[in-house]
Order: C-alpha cells, then structure tokens, then sequence
C-alpha cells in the first residue's frame, strides 16, 4: 500500500489560491480574460480559483498528457481533448495543477499562441522549478514545491487520488 505525506492542507491551498485570484483580479481587470484549464490535474484549482477571480473570464478545457500511468514525464505532450473555447484576440490565463519540467506548458503555450491568443500567461497551483526541462515563464505560482510525486488536489497518480482535499506525497 502507497504511503501518503501531507504536503500542503486544504487550508494552506485555499488561502494561497484568495490571494493569488486577488492578484489576477487587479492585473486583468481592463482584460478580456479567459482562464484556460489543463485537463484533467488543473480541474480542482480551477473551479476554486475561477471562483475567487472578481473579473468577468470565459472558461475553457483543454486535454493535455506527458504522463500516462507513470510518475514520470513521457518527454511528449499530446491532445487528448481539443480546447472548446475561441480564444482568438483573448488575454489567456493557463490554469495548471503542476509545473514540473516545463514540457507540458511549453506545448499548450504554443498551442494556445497558434489559435490567437492575445496573450497568454500562466498559473499554476504547484511549481517545481528545479526539475525544469525547457524554460517556461510561470506568471502565478501559489506553491513553491520540492521534488517528489504529489497527489490530491486534482493531481492523480494512475488515475487515483484526485479526489483528496489537500496534497500530499505518494511513496510508492
């Protein structure tokens, strides 16, 4: 049986994430803003942080995997659910669970760029910068984490652990 360690609890996360929507609020506030939500890890921060944003955004998804069921990037980012939002002539926010090695982002990045996007910045929940593979530039980070393979909160190991209400490390 896996062994989890409480990382961050719901409390550290929620009260981060206020300040954090606080922050996107001012900065987007003259914006036409649309909070881009990278399925399926992003799908938690996003409903709460979207409902602490007090400016009006579109939501979209969109289906992003370097992972499958290993802890351990692929290396290769592939679709896995088309964005269902024109984002053409939009301040884009990417809404991320995790940043880790920076392939994930770059691609959706890129991706978001080619649709039309006016802009396009990002926040993420958790932000592993020292396992960056390629630079990316992350706008919003509420967590500053260590390395490790993290759980709970959206982020999944294997499909499973979504649901728990804080983040914790999976020792396998």
């Amino acid at each position: 049986m896996p062994e989890l360690i409480e990382v961050l609890s719901k409390e550290d996360i929620a009260r981060r994430i206020a300040d954090v929507a606080e922050t996107i609020s001012h900065d987007y506030r003259d914006s036409n803003l649309a909070l881009v939500c990278a399925l399926k890890g992003a799908f938690v921060f996003m409903a709460d942080l979207g409902r602490a944003i007090t400016v009006p955004a579109q939501i979209g998804f969109l289906g992003v995997s370097s992972y499958g069921k290993s802890t351990e990037s692929s290396g290769k980012a592939v679709v896995t659910k088309e964005l269902d939002l024109d984002v053409t002539d939009m301040d884009v926010l990417v809404v991320e669970d995790i940043v880790d090695t920076g392939l994930t982002l770059g691609f959706i990045m890129d991706y978001l760029t080619s649709k039309g996007a006016r802009s396009v910045k990002v926040c993420t929940l958790l932000d592993k910068k020292e396992r960056r593979a390629v630079e990316v530039q992350v706008d919003y980070a509420c967590h500053m984490i260590p390395d490790g393979f993290l759980v709970g909160y959206g982020l999944d190991y294997a499909e499973k652990y979504r649901n728990l209400p804080a983040i914790y490390h999976l020792k396998l």
